[in-house]
């Protein structure tokens, strides 16, 4: 649930009564989602502020006009992105195929090293912090999660274009 629904540390749960109904029962306790249901109990303290924050983020997206307006919103700020990636000759290569990308992790890279870091460097310049890879993969990583804003997508996206244009 963090970053879209919550802080870190929540989880939000939905389980079938038929998967319930046919879990194994010999599942620890703390575990057994039919254990909790039978007796109306929980095994540990819930992340009460946690939960808070994401009945706030549930009412928000009512406000919004539900997930299917979040959705909608998702998928048009990833596609800004996204079309530049596509658009600007091959400068910039996504670490995804096109059917696999994610919507709220937009990763990429430029033709190298040396230019993914004068990208970070001058995309901070520009008050655009935290587009540094993951740890593992590398590269550069726009995370544009529910709440981020579609002017944040429009602005690196036009950046993109430009460095594209002055690097390639």
């Amino acid at each position: 649930a963090q970053k879209n629904l919550g802080p870190s540390g929540v989880t939000l749960v939905i389980v079938r009564k038929d998967f319930v109904e046919r879990a194994n029962q010999k599942t620890i306790s703390m575990m057994s989602y039919s254990k909790m249901i039978a007796e109306e109990s929980r095994y540990n303290t819930p992340p009460t502020f946690g939960i808070y924050m994401m009945g706030q983020v549930f009412k928000w997206f009512l406000a919004e006009g539900g997930l299917t307006e979040i959705e909608c919103r998702n998928n048009h700020k990833a596609s800004l992105i996204y079309d530049v990636i596509d658009e600007m000759d091959g400068f910039y290569s996504g670490h995804s195929e096109k059917e696999c990308r994610s919507v709220m992790n937009v990763t990429f890279r430029t033709p190298n090293e040396t230019l993914d870091s004068k990208f970070l460097a001058e995309s901070s310049k520009h008050r655009m912090d935290g587009l540094k890879g993951h740890r593992n993969v590398g590269g550069i990583r726009a995370s544009i999660y529910n709440a981020f804003p579609l002017s944040g997508c429009e602005i690196l996206a036009d950046f993109m274009r430009d460095f594209a244009t002055r690097n390639g």
